[in-house]
């Protein structure tokens, strides 16, 4: 609009010489500002591939060398999110529903996901975390919530359609609650003029671990390998036990009787040799020489659990970092 007012001035004051050069000097002007416009994207996060674009390699690098002890939980996320990625008009959101004991990676693969779709990983504005404990503390004021979810949800899908939400603690949420949300995860093409289909959820949950590690104790007593645990083994007890615990935000929600939840995702209880990579894995990360002996002694100060047996560890790799902190 700039450039053809200026064109539109300097023709009704000059000569058609002088025409032709105004016409150029608004071309020039245009491209001034378009180039202007992509500088501004270059340096400020927005909506579009130089800031939201996704490594498939990266994802499966990270998940390979990065999370430990969690064969069924990085096949799932891998296809998952890769299959969901690619396809430029999905039916509906990506629905993850990531269930374990604590310290066994939950948290960390919502953040490899983010890392490997939002170049400012989870920092980026798109990516939104909610915590049960912190925004929604009181369930007198449920009905509230209710209404501020909608609208927060809403609000940023309307400004990047990839969206990223993580719903943190599940399991202490209170029932009803997240079904606020469900028209959003539905099969619609638009809800008031927004569409939800290129948006991912993701629910992380300590309900549901003590049917997988019950599984995953019986295959140990039965002398089967860990790795021979597959997701039939476990999704159909896990969806169940999410759905009849009344601790749990997703207590008969119509989110699964709904199947709108793409994937529940277990993870396993860590053993010893899980919690020693995690040790030296961390000491890397900190830009020390890893240390197998101080990782072993990390390691068996965490397994706990059965406690006759000493299987695996109940925090898994939460304390990690205070632990090395003291024996290094």
């Amino acid at each position: 609009m700039i450039a053809l007012y200026l064109v539109e001035q300097l023709t009704d004051a000059t000569e058609p010489i002088s025409t032709s050069i105004a016409v150029g000097m608004a071309a020039a002007l245009t491209g001034f500002l378009a180039s202007y416009q992509n500088i501004l994207y270059y340096f400020h996060e927005c909506c579009r591939p130089e800031w939201v674009y996704f490594n498939r390699t990266g994802l499966e690098a990270d998940l390979e060398s990065k999370l430990f002890g969690q064969h069924i939980a990085s096949r799932i996320i891998l296809k998952a999110v890769s299959g969901f990625m690619s396809n430029e008009n999905p039916k509906k959101p990506l629905v993850l529903s990531l269930h374990g004991w604590t310290g066994t990676g939950k948290n960390f693969v919502s953040e490899l996901i983010a890392e490997n779709i939002f170049k400012k990983g989870m920092d980026s504005k798109y990516v939104h975390v909610f915590t049960s404990e912190l925004h929604f503390p009181h369930s007198s004021q449920s009905d509230t919530y209710k209404t501020q979810l909608q609208q927060w949800i809403k609000g940023n899908v309307s400004e990047c359609g990839r969206s990223m939400f993580v719903f943190d603690g599940m399991d202490k949420m209170h029932p009803g609650l997240i079904d606020s949300i469900k028209p959003y995860l539905d099969y619609y093409d638009k809800l008031d003029g927004v569409s939800y289909r290129k948006a991912i959820f993701i629910f992380l949950s300590n309900a549901g671990g003590e049917s997988i590690v019950d599984i995953a104790l019986d295959f140990w007593k039965a002398g089967r390998s860990r790795e021979e645990i597959e997701l039939r083994d476990l999704e159909t007890v896990l969806s169940l036990s999410v759905f009849n615990n009344k601790k749990s935000g997703l207590w008969h929600t119509s989110l699964i009787d709904k199947n709108l939840v793409d994937f529940f995702v277990p993870f396993l209880p860590l053993e010893y040799h899980h919690v020693v990579q995690c040790a030296m894995n961390e000491m890397k990360v900190r830009g020390h020489e890893p240390d197998l002996n101080v990782a072993d002694e990390v390691a068996r100060f965490h397994i706990d659990f059965p406690k006759r047996e000493g299987i695996f560890a109940f925090k898994g790799c939460k304390t990690i970092q205070s632990k090395l902190d003291y024996y290094t």
